[in-house]
């Protein structure tokens, strides 16, 4: 049968959220592919990597979100999308070889009170609104009155997503938690890998673009 598969824009104009009608991971689960060399365990997500300019990859419920390059065009990046989405679950494998849910929420024995009350304000407040976006925001702890956090998906290289983290985030868990004093975002060693991958390919464009433009020639 033939499947329908909309899109939606998200906060990030490089991020585009593709809903093919079905479930991908169900309801309030969620993961991050930031590069290609995280998708080893998706089949879904190493098909999409190879479409040109996908530079990242997002799975939700019933959603997938993908992030283009800068400079890629979502006219030829969508429709190949399309086409990955519709052969993959038309061939009926699984979406992720290993699924677990997400656990960073689930209330563990020591957690304390206040760990208690973040994870199940994050899980009930929080996370549904950012999934809306398209992205998803992960709890990595908590100590001093700082909430460490993680934003996945279409938030993860969005420029507002300091400011949801700030505003929204921190607002919303301090009128409800006292103890908390501020929301930090932290980046794991992928996302340190694909920024730095990034800037080292960015200065190699400028040093070849530097080669290529002629000096001046002196005129008399």
């Amino acid at each position: 049968r033939s499947m329908f598969i909309q899109t939606q824009d998200t906060p990030n104009p490089e991020s585009l959220k593709f809903l093919p009608g079905v479930e991908v991971l169900g309801k309030g689960n969620t993961h991050d592919f930031p590069s290609g060399t995280t998708a080893h365990n998706s089949p879904l997500a190493k098909l999409l990597f190879r479409v040109e300019g996908v530079r990242a990859v997002f799975f939700g419920s019933d959603f997938i979100t993908i992030s283009k390059e800068e400079g890629a065009e979502w006219s030829l990046i969508k429709p190949e999308v399309f086409a990955v989405i519709m052969d993959f679950f038309a061939s009926g494998l699984p979406v992720l070889n290993d699924a677990k849910p997400n656990a960073d929420t689930e209330i563990l024995e020591d957690d304390d009170e206040t760990v208690m009350m973040i994870k199940e304000l994050l899980d009930t407040r929080i996370r549904p609104t950012v999934q809306e976006d398209g992205g998803d925001i992960v709890f990595m702890g908590y100590d001093n009155g700082i909430v460490k956090l993680k934003m996945q998906g279409s938030c993860s290289s969005c420029p507002s997503s300091i400011v949801t983290l700030k505003n929204g985030v921190q607002n919303m868990l301090q009128f409800y938690i006292p103890e908390v004093e501020s929301v930090e975002q932290v980046f794991d060693e992928v996302d340190r890998m694909v920024d730095s991958e990034f800037e080292r390919f960015e200065r190699n464009l400028k040093a070849l673009r530097q080669k290529e433009t002629p000096a001046p020639t002196a005129s008399n």
